[in-house]
């Protein structure tokens, strides 16, 4: 899987029109009984393809396009892949909402580079693209990039991590994503950056996924390997928490420092208990509401958007370190996803 300020999560609802997987495209509109969009016939239609539809962070990043299409009058198509990781679904709902007839597609990438043919076929067609979250590989192959500044949400909680130890010796552990997926490399290098570490420095690197099973055994494969170790950077908060779950069976859960990225409700929820000590938060559904403004000032007047918009990140945390700008988790809950 930033940003400064984004819709009142209040006035937002769970999205009630789901992509299937690639195979069907789902227009939400008034017709259908959903309050996303508008189906009226001069409307401008944008598609919406996220990596899933079930992982909060983007059923919250559907809400933020569905409510950003109600309010300008236009028509949302989403689409998802089956796993993350599903290119061809995504390959193959692109396709779909190119020949149906949208204007603009926003999509989060499930594979940077594999993704890219797809995206010259739909811009050649005069489709606009702008990438979400996961910029693709190379970032030029979109239109537009709206998301987090990883390397930055990784610097931030590398930064923490770093104060937080005071000066006493690490021995790290990553609870990575998947090799060559964007996203994971730059908020795992980010993170090293901020510690002022290396990879060699790390003593037990494991895959997760993003997965809570699979950053517990990735933990516990770690622990089999390093029992010392006292830092883990996990890929995201379900990550995380799979870690805690591991430190804790082996009663380690209070001395070793955990640090995560993403900022959802139940992973700051986390940093309030006191089971994960920090997150970097960003913002979906800011993300989205950009995208689908963007496309429809396209089809309106033709006016492209281009490069890249950092949609913000914030250091979530209630243990405050000296020379570390950070939020408490009164904010990251309020302004928290999923």
């Amino acid at each position: 899987m930033s940003r400064t300020t984004r819709p009142a999560l209040s006035l937002l609802r769970v999205a009630a029109c789901t992509g299937v997987a690639a195979l069907t495209l789902t227009a939400c509109g008034s017709g259908s009984g959903s309050d996303s969009a508008s189906t009226g016939s001069g409307s401008v239609k944008v598609g919406l393809i996220t990596k899933t539809d079930t992982n909060p962070f983007f059923v919250k990043m559907k809400e933020g396009a569905e409510k950003a299409a109600k309010d300008s009058g236009a028509q949302l198509v989403t689409a998802a892949g089956k796993f993350d990781g599903d290119n061809a679904g995504q390959v193959t709902a692109m396709e779909n909402m190119v020949a149906s007839g949208v204007k603009g597609i926003l999509i989060t990438p499930s594979d940077s580079k594999a993704i890219v043919p797809a995206i010259q076929k739909a811009r050649a067609k005069g489709v606009l693209v702008i990438a979400l979250d996961t910029p693709t590989d190379p970032q030029s192959a979109v239109d537009a990039l709206f998301a987090t500044n990883n390397l930055k949400a990784g610097e931030l909680i590398g930064e923490y991590a770093k104060a937080a130890m005071k000066g006493k010796t690490a021995k790290i552990a990553t609870l990575d994503l998947a090799p060559g997926v964007s996203v994971g490399v730059q908020r795992h290098d980010g993170f090293l950056k901020g510690f002022g570490a290396t990879d060699k420095d790390v003593l037990c690197a494991q895959d997760t996924g993003g997965d809570q099973a699979k950053g517990q055994t990735a933990m516990e494969n770690c622990l089999q390997k390093e029992p010392g170790i006292n830092v883990v950077y996990t890929i995201n908060e379900p990550a995380a928490l799979g870690a805690y779950t591991a430190l804790k069976a082996k009663g380690r859960e209070k001395d070793v420092l955990i640090v995560s990225v993403d900022g959802g409700c139940t992973g700051t929820q986390a940093v309030k208990d006191g089971k994960i000590a920090a997150t970097s938060q960003q913002y979906p559904l800011k993300m989205a509401a950009e995208g689908v403004k963007a496309v429809v000032t396209y089809a309106k007047d033709g006016k492209k958007a281009s490069g890249y918009t950092d949609t913000g990140v914030n250091l979530i945390t209630d243990k405050t370190q000296a020379g570390v700008t950070s939020k408490d988790t009164a904010y990251g809950l309020e302004n928290c996803w999923g």
